[in-house]
């Protein structure tokens, strides 16, 4: 698993990781049911602290997106609906309130999320 990680960002490791891996989930390069790499093997490929790959697994099974077993390690979850937290939702609001101080109309920012929703099927 190639992940790109930005060591000078504001966004910590494990939400960096977390992202990636649920983007990855979204655009079909990770399939449901795959192997994710062992903690330890993310942490020495990544060069993030284990406790850091550890928190972003833990926040991915939490969210539903990843399953987790002592035997078999952590693996994409089957396919389904994961429920859009609050954390998400107050997310989504502050981005779209961004959109529209910055001029952007009702149509432009859906059109906007449609083509940000279009790349993502297609790659």
């Amino acid at each position: 698993m190639i992940l790109n990680v930005d060591f000078s960002s504001d966004t910590p490791l494990y939400q960096q990781l977390r992202d990636q891996i649920v983007v990855g989930i979204a655009e079909g390069k990770l399939s449901p049911g795959e192997q994710l790499p062992t903690i330890r093997a993310l942490a020495e490929e990544s060069g993030i602290n284990m406790m850091t790959v550890s928190k972003a697994y833990q926040l991915l099974k939490q969210e539903g997106y990843i399953t987790t077993d002592r035997r078999s390690g952590a693996r994409v979850a089957a396919t389904g609906r994961v429920t859009v937290s609050d954390t998400v939702r107050k997310e989504l609001k502050v981005r779209i309130s961004e959109l529209r101080l910055s001029g952007l109309s009702k149509e432009e920012i859906l059109a906007l999320c449609a083509q940000v929703y279009e790349e993502g099927e297609t790659q």
